[in-house]
């Protein structure tokens, strides 16, 4: 159950991410509640997983699913740039959370 949490705890992370962008500094009252919303979901789903995943483990695949899917988010929907060095740090990304798994005995 842990890593279903730590999973949607990421995907928690990026929705709070996009919404932070959208919500223009904090001025723009609906992208804003849903940041909130969504960080302290995430932050909680990510506490719930520690309790029996490693800390270095939770948090690396945490930020890595953020990571990931925040590029993604602004490739798709922010005209953000796909250049072969940021799919290269995207490929290291995953080459590392995929490590970090197999290397977790949960």
């Amino acid at each position: 159950m842990a890593w279903i949490y730590l999973v949607v705890a990421g995907l928690l992370e990026v929705v709070w991410s996009y919404s932070m962008k959208q919500s223009e500094g904090f001025s723009r009252l609906v992208p804003s509640i849903v940041t909130l919303v969504a960080m302290a979901a995430s932050f909680a789903l990510l506490a719930a997983a520690m309790r029996s995943l490693p800390l270095g483990t939770a948090y690396t695949i945490w930020t890595g699913i953020g990571a990931i899917g925040a590029f993604i988010l602004g490739i798709a929907f922010l005209g953000e740039q796909l250049t072969f060095m940021r799919v290269l740090a995207v490929v290291l990304i995953v080459a590392g959370l995929v490590l970090m798994k197999l290397s977790s005995n949960h």
